[in-house]
């Protein structure tokens, strides 16, 4: 299937997933005392993995079956709990907004993944300069943070490499087989294989595991299973298969600026003079990247 260029449609909703995303640091962060973060990470994937099996026998979308892709999807399974392992351990040692930041180096990456890797998805030069530009702002919004918190460095790149391996996860996705499949199936290997390696990461790295179910927490794993891994991660693959997956990623700058705004809001993390600066560096970005050659 031919990948068309954004509508109002993907438009809207990359907004929308975008700042649902945007809050799952915080929310993570939130129930932290009650649930450590890589446990959490595989609670979430296990409640996504039974909604999303759920919902593919409802709606007769086979996951099951051969079809070719098993080796192609394990391997994306593999990035994807590798991402969340490296994203969720880092949180220990960083801040939400902190992390939203550098896990969001992956639209750049990203972009010049497809641009090398996937015929189709080349950028033009006002393309390049909107990735360029975009993710300048997040490094203005946060240079200054960067240098003043050097005990956050270790969580920061945990962050970094977690950024490598999602932009990683997409690439690999577009340049396989896994195109051909429903983005049912597709997610279904990422989330069965972090399903089975977080919670046994989590015991390795002696996390105290649950520790108690709060309404706090119980609310927390359930939007992270059941709105963002589910629902939203289901869309994006939806997306991917139907938009070109170069200008959809660079929509994820969003997400960095909607997760350091709930951060300041709900864990009153600090919000950086530069921040609104950034704001319009992003938005410029992302304008020029879809922008027609």
């Amino acid at each position: 299937m031919k990948r068309i260029p954004l509508d109002s449609v993907a438009f809207a909703t990359m907004v929308l997933c975008c700042f649902i995303w945007g809050f799952t640091n915080v929310a993570t962060k939130l129930a932290a005392p009650d649930i450590s973060p890589v446990m959490q990470s595989g609670l979430r994937s296990i409640l996504a993995t039974v909604l999303l099996v759920s919902w593919a026998r409802f709606r007769n979308i086979p996951l099951f079956g051969s079809d070719g892709t098993l080796k192609a999807g394990l391997i994306a399974g593999a990035l994807f709990a590798g991402e969340f392992l490296f994203i969720y351990a880092g949180l220990a040692h960083t801040g939400a907004s902190r992390m939203v930041v550098f896990v969001y180096t992956a639209p750049c990456l990203t972009a010049l993944g497809l641009h090398w890797f996937v015929p189709g998805e080349r950028l033009h030069a006002a393309q390049w300069v909107g990735v360029v530009l975009a993710f300048g702002g997040i490094i203005a919004a946060f240079g200054d943070g960067f240098a003043s918190s050097p005990a956050s460095l270790f969580g920061d790149a945990f962050g970094v490499i977690g950024g490598i391996l999602w932009a990683a996860t997409t690439v690999w996705i577009r340049a396989t087989g896994l195109t051909r499949i429903s983005p049912a199936k597709v997610l279904f290997y990422q989330l069965a294989m972090s399903s089975l390696t977080m919670p046994v990461a989590s015991w390795f790295m002696g996390e105290p595991g649950v520790i108690a179910f709060t309404p706090i927490a119980v609310a927390s794993l359930v939007y992270q299973g059941a709105i963002v891994a589910f629902a939203t991660y289901l869309t994006w693959f939806w997306l991917l298969s139907r938009y070109l997956g170069g200008r959809l990623a660079v929509f994820g700058f969003l997400t960095p600026l909607f997760g350091v705004t709930m951060g300041a809001l709900v864990l009153s993390e600090p919000l950086r003079p530069a921040f609104l600066g950034a704001l319009a560096m992003v938005g410029a970005g992302i304008w020029l990247v879809n922008a027609k050659r």
